[in-house]
């Protein structure tokens, strides 16, 4: 193989893993690991997050074992581990991409990898592309959280390997000082959220934008709403093979109290607490639907049909699409007002922070075990992630240190 060359991808999107071959590249033992780099993913197919994330880090793998260790799995020692994330954080030009391309596309006949993908991506914040700053690949650099990533999808992967008696041991697990890799950080990661102020100028250019346009903007005011009140994730709201969200979700039990079903991260089924805030953003858009105020257990219609044509919708892009609508024409109405970083700030936001503020402003008024099971956090450490009432003690104290001690 041309190592001058930039890489192939090998492994097709969740819709197409199943009819994925070794390329005709690789040597018969190299399509061994191929073939068992596809069975470990396949067990991954009832989430697409999940899916994507362990694909993106087990191909690069895989493609550095054949473009650059010219090894197999079975070889690969702990040193080889270190060689790789090494590599990650320093990968040649012709591995970068300034843009995320698919990595397949549709042949006359068949799927064709794509000359346009590239197994590391450089990107700029959202701030910065605002401003005409374009990607450069000069300036790619792996983030902490990355190389993180890296070490937990590895040794997942090289568990499984071991599992299958395909590999004698784990590498990645033999690697004691990670700490050259990655840094520790005093205390807990900052929670990407929304300022108050920043929450209520998107959900007041919500209900704005649902009045002066509601055919477009209904939808953008209800589900605002729910990825704030209810901490949804994106993953939870679009269509998919493992999900599909419909109306009847929302069920009341023997009490008259509202729930919402919804399966998140893990393929885990959990049941969200309904509050009468929800309920009347819920009647809002299915009254606008045409629909009865509330729905029956009978009532299987998508909670977000398609505007055009029928079903659900299936794409997360598009629901980006939707939130980052209203979060622009919340930037113009916070510079117009003169809260100019503030819109800045805003800019960064993506759909995730919603979840972030709805669960950080819940655990300042309900009981951390309640917002913990609503969320869907495995434990409550967690949630104590979003408990920021020490750290507002912590900047009271010092925000009026004297320069001249007394």
């Amino acid at each position: 193989m041309d190592s001058s060359k930039a890489p192939l991808p090998f492994f097709d999107s969740l819709d197409y893993i199943k009819t994925c071959s070794p390329p005709q590249t690789l040597s018969p033992a190299q399509a061994k690991d191929f073939n068992v780099c596809i069975a470990f993913l396949k067990s991954y197919v009832g989430s697409e997050g999940t899916f994507n994330s362990y694909r993106r880090e087990v191909e690069k793998l895989l493609q550095w074992c054949v473009h650059k260790k010219k090894g197999l799995f079975s070889q690969l020692k702990r040193e080889d581990i270190e060689a790789f994330i090494h590599f990650c954080q320093n990968p040649p030009a012709n591995w970068i991409g300034v843009k995320k391309a698919p990595r397949f596309i549709n042949g006359q006949t068949s799927r064709m990898p794509n000359p346009e993908w590239r197994p590391f991506v450089v990107t700029v914040s959202k701030a910065s592309f605002r401003k005409g700053n374009r990607p450069n690949m000069k300036e790619f650099e792996l983030s902490l959280g990355s190389t993180k990533e890296i070490f937990s999808i590895l040794s997942t992967f090289f568990n499984y390997l071991v599992q299958e008696e395909f590999v004698p041991t784990n590498p990645v697990a033999l690697i004691r000082q990670k700490s050259k890799f990655i840094r520790k950080q005093q205390g807990g990661p900052k929670i990407r959220r929304l300022s108050d102020l920043q929450w209520q100028y998107v959900i007041k250019t919500a209900q704005k934008l649902a009045e002066k346009e509601p055919e477009s903007h209904e939808r953008t005011f209800f589900m605002m709403s729910i990825f704030y009140t209810m901490y949804l994730r994106i993953s939870e709201l679009a269509a998919s093979l493992r999900w599909t969200p419909t109306m009847n979700h929302f069920h009341r039990d023997s009490e008259g109290n509202w729930w919402f079903t919804t399966v998140g991260k893990g393929n885990k089924e959990r049941q969200i607490a309904v509050s009468n805030t929800t309920l009347e953003t819920l009647k809002r858009w299915r009254t606008y639907l045409g629909l009865a105020p509330l729905p029956s257990p009978a009532d299987h219609s998508p909670l977000f049909p398609k505007i055009k044509g029928r079903g659900p919708i299936t794409s997360t892009t598009y629901i980006r699409r939707i939130v980052q609508e209203c979060f622009d024409a919340s930037i113009t109405e916070l510079t117009k007002t003169g809260f100019e970083e503030e819109a800045e700030s805003l800019a960064e936001a993506t759909v995730h922070w919603l979840r972030h503020t709805g669960i950080s402003d819940d655990v300042k008024r309900r009981p951390r075990e309640h917002v913990r099971d609503d969320a869907g956090h495995s434990s409550s450490a967690t949630t104590d992630k979003y408990i920021d009432i020490e750290l507002r003690e912590r900047h009271r104290t010092a925000k009026n240190k004297p320069l001249m001690g007394k």
